[in-house]
């Protein structure tokens, strides 16, 4: 799309969008990622088939638990972003599954040893399989909510995939936290949770944009990947990323990320 006038529809677009839940397919084909060497929705529902309950940390809108192939009888969310609550409710509640608002957990890499913050309303011993797909988490309450045997399954994105991005923005970068955000950090917090690596794996990713709109929808929809963006006050700078993907092609964001698989320690052995 070429032109202000391209360029002010695509803007206006975004903001007419609605802002709710975690549907990315609403943008269709303009926004798309190259897939991980591993399926994580595969990974969660075998172990799903073996499992009483399910506990899925950071529901969002609740689109990714709802369209999951399989779930125990027992499932239960977590989401702590207001706006996606009631969206996540509407969607998970005809499904017989129950959204609890909690507090949001600290990012990882900014978290104190014991953290104290983003605890879990659950009593101890309670899952037997707690997911976090792209969700902050608390080790030591993942830990102390899973049964003993247990299985904590997480997929994340490391840090620094979007510095370019708020530099192209002319946004300040995020600070960086005390540590990066990397499996050996994110093994590091389970292991001294209790918990035991079963499997882990890396792989990096591309996030491509077709258009500035459906960028601009995007960081309005996930505010917390630019802070303090809006169209309006980064209009200039969202031109120049249309001129951009107008002669370059599709604007890209490159993604480390990675999984990791642990257990809680059987009753014989205790949780640290």
């Amino acid at each position: 799309m070429h032109g202000d006038a391209g360029l002010a529809r695509l803007l206006a677009e975004a903001e007419a969008r609605p802002l709710e839940g975690w549907d990315l397919g609403r943008l269709g084909g303009r926004m798309k990622s190259t897939p991980l060497p591993w399926s994580f929705e595969e990974i969660v529902v075998r172990h799903a088939r073996a499992s009483p309950d399910l506990l899925d940390l950071g529901t969002g809108g609740g689109e990714w638990l709802a369209a999951l192939p399989f779930r125990p009888p027992r499932t239960v969310a977590t989401e702590s972003w207001e706006p996606n609550v009631a969206v996540a409710r509407a969607r998970l509640a005809p499904l017989g599954i129950t959204v609890v608002q909690v507090e949001p957990a600290p990012d990882n890499v900014d978290q104190d040893a014991p953290e104290r913050r983003g605890g879990l309303p659950f009593p101890s011993e309670c899952f037997t399989l707690v997911v976090s797909r792209h969700e902050s988490f608390v080790a030591r309450e993942v830990a102390r909510v899973l049964v003993p045997g247990g299985r904590f399954l997480t997929q994340q994105v490391g840090s620094g995939r979007y510095d370019e991005l708020h530099d192209a923005l002319g946004l300040r970068r995020r600070p960086a936290g005390r540590n990066a955000w990397t499996l050996a950090l994110a093994r590091t917090q389970v292991e001294a949770a209790g918990l035991v690596v079963a499997e882990s794996g890396e792989a990096e990713t591309v996030t491509s944009f077709a258009d500035v709109g459906a960028l601009a929808w995007y960081l309005e929809a996930a505010p917390w990947v630019a802070p303090g963006f809006s169209v309006r006050e980064h209009g200039h700078a969202l031109a120049a990323l249309h001129e951009k993907i107008a002669t370059s092609g599709p604007y890209e964001i490159r993604e480390p990320s990675f999984r990791l698989e642990a257990v809680r320690a059987p009753a014989s052995e205790g949780v640290g």
